[in-house]
Order: structure tokens, then C-alpha cells, then sequence
């Protein structure tokens, strides 16, 4: 939208053409997200029962043929819950690459630097932008991270994925991003719960300033082969890594809020 870039903004992203085909493929990792999150009749997942904690959904769908995903079994998990944490809070601790490793158990102790950043909204927090995770692990080091995150007052979302250094190179470069394949993860923050008497700037309570209601959802690639069996480990694990992330979260925000 923006034809006036700062200098220094794009980062790595040296023309129009890979500014363009960044957002492009930031914009289908959104709508894949969307569809992984709140499944269709066009995008049909299996509901896995007895899956583990009653409060996590956790669904499985096969990937084959589609250039877009990687192909194989993929387990989707998604939970709500409540935080006495205002909505900008909670948005602003999880778009915020520097607070990255207090709650992403892939980032883990390792370095997270933005490497691009496309404003799109008027809201800073309304932004594409790269990340490159430095880890002490050297099987996730220089791991990429395509994110957008987007507010306004009716809600906010953080969506990230993983992305392969090699074909992010290709897009960067005005290349096809169709073909780049992802599986996004991410969070829906919405207002929930009686303002606690701050005003705005206008003098206006600001609405659901006192509470948020945040769904976390991971889609995971837990086979490559897509007629693989699923295994109850793999459940086991993505209830295990849903779980801490949310605990992280609650710690993290919590002690922000005292």
C-alpha cells in the first residue's frame, strides 16, 4: 500500500517485487490459518477423540499434492482461555520478536532477530515481517519465521510458520510464493470482560480493556509419509507443547501485569 518506503525498512527485501511477494505469501499463510483453525466443509480435518485434555481440540487431515503445505499427516491443536490482561497487552508481548523466547519452545534460548518488516496499517502492530531465530540448537539454527500480525478494536492475531531459508530467498527476490510450503501456527485475541475505568484519548472507557479471551492453535507436520498411521505420541506431544505454551504465556503476561 505504502509507496514512500523509509530506507531501511524493508531489510533484506531490496525491491517491489519481493515486497509484493512477501505479502502475498503472508496473506495465504493467514487464510491457511483461518481454514486450519476454524475447518470447512472445504477444509475437512478428523476430530480426534480421546485425544487428551478436554480443553484442546486436537484434528488431523493427510496433505498430499498441494505445492502449498508439505505433505504428510498434519496435526492441528487449538485451546481458548481467559487472561484479567487487556487485549493490547497480551498482542504486544506476542508480536514482539524480543519477548519471542519466553514463550516459543521452537525459539528457545535463541536470538530472535526481524530481518524485514512491511508495515500495512496504520497500528505498528498492523506488520509482515522475518524473523531469524538464532539457536543454541544447531538442527534449528538460522531457522526462518514469516509473521503478521494485525489489531484493530473488534480483535487482534499473530500467524506465524516456519519458513525454508532457501525458497524464502526466491520470494525475497520477486519470486513465486505459491510454491513456498507452510504450516502456520499462531493466536486470535479478542476483548473479553468489563472495562476496568481507563479512558482513551477521547474520554471513552476503552471497551474489554479488562480481560482477553486468546485461542492458541499449532498445525504440526507429524509424518511425511501421508499413509502413515498416526501415532498416540505424536498426539501426546502436540498436547504437551500446546500446554506449555499457554502456561508460558500466563507466566509471562502475568508478570508484566503485577
Amino acid at each position: 500500500m505504502a509507496s514512500n518506503i523509509p530506507a531501511g525498512e524493508g531489510g533484506v527485501i531490496t525491491s517491489p517485487e519481493g515486497r509484493k511477494s512477501m505479502l502475498k505469501l503472508a496473506e495465504r499463510m493467514v487464510m491457511s490459518f483461518c481454514a486450519g483453525v476454524g475447518a470447512s466443509t472445504a477444509h475437512t480435518w478428523t476430530t480426534l477423540s480421546g485425544s487428551g485434555a478436554d480443553d484442546v481440540r486436537v484434528m488431523t487431515r493427510k496433505s498430499m499434492d498441494d505445492p502449498g503445505r508439505p505433505p504428510g499427516i498434519v496435526l492441528s491443536a487449538a485451546t481458548s482461555f481467559w487472561m484479567p490482561v487487556s487485549p493490547k497487552r497480551v498482542f504486544d508481548f506476542l508480536r514482539d520478536e524480543n519477548s519471542r523466547s519466553e514463550w516459543d519452545i521452537l525459539s528457545n534460548g535463541g536470538l530472535v532477530q526481524e530481518m524485514a518488516h512491511i508495515a500495512n496499517g496504520r497500528d505498528p502492530g498492523n506488520c509482515v515481517s522475518l524473523l531469524r531465530v538464532n539457536s543454541a540448537n544447531s538442527s534449528q539454527s538460522n531457522m526462518l519465521i514469516l509473521q503478521e500480525s494485525s489489531t484493530d478494536s473488534t480483535g487482534s492475531y499473530v500467524i506465524y510458520a516456519p519458513v525454508d531459508i532457501v525458497a524464502m530467498n526466491v520470494v525475497l527476490n520477486g519470486g513465486d510464493p505459491d510454491y513456498v510450503a507452510l504450516l502456520p501456527s499462531g493466536f486470535a485475541i479478542l476483548p473479553d470482560g468489563p472495562p476496568v475505568g481507563s479512558q482513551g484519548n477521547n474520554g471513552a472507557v476503552e471497551v474489554g480493556s479488562g480481560g482477553s479471551l486468546l485461542t492458541v492453535a499449532f498445525q504440526i507436520l507429524v509424518d511425511s509419509v501421508p499413509t502413515a498411521k498416526l501415532s498416540l505420541g505424536s498426539v501426546a506431544t502436540v498436547n504437551s507443547l500446546i500446554k506449555c505454551t499457554v502456561e508460558r504465556i500466563k507466566a509471562a503476561v502475568a508478570c508484566e501485569n503485577t
